[in-house]
């Protein structure tokens, strides 16, 4: 296994498939990128734009440009020297339209006789496939060309079974079709998440794992993709053995979309090389946090009837999710449990989700955070303790029977969904701190503790990944940077929101707050966009309106909310000036960000345009068009020996990236070792700093309150040490260093 030195994200779609991906290898190559990162490229949905709802394994995908676009694909980046890293989505598969999965199709015709079966992880029969608008619309079924058809929808039919009325060929067929409200209590598949259109696949059978994984391990064969990232690893019955068996078949740099929480580590045992890069993300954007500021914030949140009680509201988060959008999968755990009154099996299951400190265990691995949940529920819920300790007893006694399996399983889901999905939203005392990874009661990460990190990460998982922006993280990299600023002016903050919203308020605190924060952090913003992200905000916090049932009259006054704000002249000319005041701090703190990630342990990935700035929100904001034109003339200037200021081109920022990625690339002897490096004088707290070999990364930390560099050393090892970015000879003195840039690349001896 051979890391790439950097990985460069790619989001294809129909309209930026193949072609155009080779089109920007040249751009990548003189970047400095290692490896081209694709999200997934086999056969999803038609229309899809995003990859994830694949449902056809068998090829690449036809709208991206097909097997020969793949091929063209990989004979470009060969010629730049770029390795190719694919996306694959092993936990689930989408059934949204059962034609084009074979497989699905197969099983609905067919029922339990179906070949594939066993491929998805089908409770019982028929299958409930949760699409009817109401009870009554089964009246609106047909049959058409020996099809039984929902409007647009199109199912199997059975053998011999088409004879009579709709309704009676319905009936006999090995699914029935239901109210889509149903979905939540009495689903009878696996699925991903609460998405009722992507089905759960069993890749723990080896039959399914070769059927699901054969055309990507082809493509690792034959030496066009060099490495693989795993979606959702959290979702299989056995992500350890899958792990070890996707790393056995490719023998290629594996890296696995898994969650940590503080002080967590992936199973060694598992044998790729890291996670996708969340843990370091709340490490590197954490350091920039002023920690001091965690009781102003949690003051304002409190006086405007926000929560501040994060264990709190995560528990209450999470107990809605398990009665509402994941009961079903409460009650097939539930349903497993013997010798306890089913209800208070049921109750059993759902706190023991709830109580997981982090998103699952690998039992017996991790064992500590299984027994950590089950004394927590027999502490909290003593009239439990019975069914608890029957459910603890039966796991322990066969930690890889189905009941253990399905408890693992789901309770990463109800930890996704009551926390991120839920929570996040809800929590909203300061976003930038409610991130995919994150810990938004952890304000901000030390110095001390980020560099504690780094040193784990270099000695254990010196090849995993790193990241700051995915397109799955809520907000951008320079998003939270500049609202890490608002860290160092909480009491300013917290009197304009309390006068902004006085004026043009949204109804309901806790999407009020995260309001005001985020119309900061992406200013100036569309009310398109604004309107489109607030919308979804509302509906993922659960509070007033949702994706299931809908407050109509609030989303109205949620949706006119940023047109209000910008016809208040007096709000809209404040908040103007508030983020043309922390434009420029945010600037540093987004610099800063890329330097420690780009320069630090671990493999960097540049999410696809944020090597300039990038003030996208969640998806699908964050998935619209890359304009590489732009990136690629200010490339070609900065190859010419411009030294660009730091300004809103964000032409600083690709300079830096280029910088760091070409070294990467070019002298890899530099990023091994980990050695803080510490600034003494007045404003050495506002330094982050450390050498790798023969290479110190320094980073300007709290700019607001930075009283200046006068005074202020540094230390390095001994040599001549030259600014990568300027040009510049290192004297010791921080002020000199840091008079163009708040950051600086120091290089031993001459770039």
């Amino acid at each position: 296994m051979v890391a790439p030195s950097s990985t460069y994200r790619l989001q294809l779609r129909p309209g930026f498939g193949f072609p155009e991906a080779a089109a920007i290898a040249d751009y990548l190559d003189a970047l400095g990128v290692g490896a081209a990162y694709s999200s997934p490229i086999l056969t999803p949905v038609e229309g899809s734009t995003h990859g994830y709802d694949v449902a056809d394994t068998s090829q690449a995908n036809p709208e991206l440009g097909g097997e020969q676009g793949r091929k063209a694909l990989v004979a470009t980046l060969r010629e730049h020297g770029l390795d190719f890293v694919v996306d694959i989505v092993p936990n689930h598969m989408s059934v949204e339209v059962p034609a084009q999965n074979r497989w699905w199709w197969d099983v609905l015709e067919k029922g339990p006789a179906s070949e594939f079966a066993g491929y998805f992880d089908i409770e019982a029969f028929p299958v409930l496939i949760p699409v009817l608008g109401s009870d009554d619309d089964i009246d609106e079924l047909a049959v058409k060309d020996d099809r039984l058809t929902y409007y647009e929808h199109e199912f199997p039919i059975a053998e011999g079974t088409g004879e009579g009325s709709a309704r009676e060929v319905h009936e006999r067929q090995h699914y029935r079709l239901v109210n889509w409200r149903r979905a939540g209590a009495e689903l009878n598949y696996r699925r991903f998440f609460d998405v009722t259109t992507l089905a759960g696949v069993r890749v723990e059978k080896p039959e399914v794992f070769e059927a699901t994984h054969r055309e990507v391990l082809r493509w690792v064969a034959e030496g066009d993709v060099q490495g693989l990232r795993v979606d959702h690893p959290d979702g299989l019955a056995d992500p350890g053995g899958y792990a070890r068996r996707l790393v056995e078949r490719s023998g290629t740099w594996v890296v696995v979309e898994k969650i940590l929480e503080p002080g967590e580590q992936l199973p060694e045992s598992w044998g790729v090389a890291g996670t996708t890069g969340y843990d370091a993300l709340r490490e590197v954007c954490g350091v920039f946090v002023d920690q001091r500021a965690e009781a102003a914030y949690s003051e304002l949140a409190r006086s405007l009837d926000v929560p501040v009680d994060y264990p709190a509201l995560v528990e209450e988060c999470r107990q809605l999710i398990t009665t509402t959008s994941l009961a079903s999968e409460v009650r097939r755990i539930a349903n497993l449990v013997v010798g306890v009154d089913p209800m208070d099996a049921r109750r059993a299951v759902a706190e023991l989700m709830v109580a997981f400190e982090v998103y699952r265990s690998y039992l017996p691995e991790h064992e500590q955070y299984w027994a950590a949940a089950v004394d927590r529920v027999r502490t909290a819920w003593p009239e439990l303790t019975e069914a608890v300790t029957a459910l603890d007893t039966q796991v322990r006694a066969d930690p890889t029977g189905e009941l253990a399996t399905r408890v693992q399983q789901t309770s990463g889901m109800v930890v996704a969904k009551g926390t991120e999905d839920t929570a996040f939203y809800r929590y909203s005392r300061f976003i930038a701190l409610n991130e995919v990874g994150g810990s938004p009661d952890h304000f901000g990460v030390p110095v001390a503790e980020f560099h504690a990190a780094q040193a784990v990460r270099e000695a254990r998982w010196p090849e995993a990944m790193t990241t700051l922006s995915t397109h799955d993280t809520k907000r951008s990299e320079d998003v939270r940077a500049r609202l890490a600023v608002l860290s160092e002016l909480p009491g300013e903050f917290a009197d304009a929101v309390r006068r902004w919203s006085a004026r043009v308020g949204i109804d309901e605190p806790t999407l009020n707050l995260l309001a005001w924060q985020t119309l900061l952090g992406a200013h100036p913003i569309s009310t398109e966009r604004m309107t489109a992200y607030l919308d979804k905000a509302a509906k993922e916090a659960k509070v007033r309106t949702t994706w299931v049932d809908h407050d109509e009259e609030f989303e109205r006054a949620v949706a006119d909310w940023h047109a209000a704000v910008v016809a208040d002249e007096q709000v809209r000319d404040e908040v103007a000036g508030f983020a043309e005041r922390i434009t420029a701090p945010g600037w540093s703190n987004a610099l800063g960000q890329k330097l420690l990630q780009l320069a630090g342990p671990g493999v960097p990935d540049v999410y696809q345009g944020t090597e300039l700035w990038d003030f996208s929100l969640v998806d699908p904001d964050n998935r619209r068009p890359v304009d590489f034109e732009e990136r690629r003339g200010i490339l070609a200037r900065l190859d010419e020996g411009w030294v660009p200021p730091v300004d809103a081109t964000g032409a600083a920022k690709l300079h830096l990236v280029r910088t760091v990625l070409r070294l990467r690339r070019d002298r890899p002897e530099l990023f091994t070792g980990y050695t803080p490096v510490h600034a003494q004088g007045p404003a050495a707290d506002h330094v982050v700093a450390f050498e790798r070999n023969g290479l110190v990364a320094v980073a300007t930390r709290l700019p607001v309150s930075l009283p200046g560099w006068e005074g202020t050393t540094l230390e390095v090892p001994e040599g001549t040490w030259t600014d990568a970015l300027t040009g510049r000879p290192f004297s010791g003195q921080v002020g000199a260093l840091l008079a163009d840039y708040p950051v600086a690349v120091l290089v031993r001896g001459e770039v």
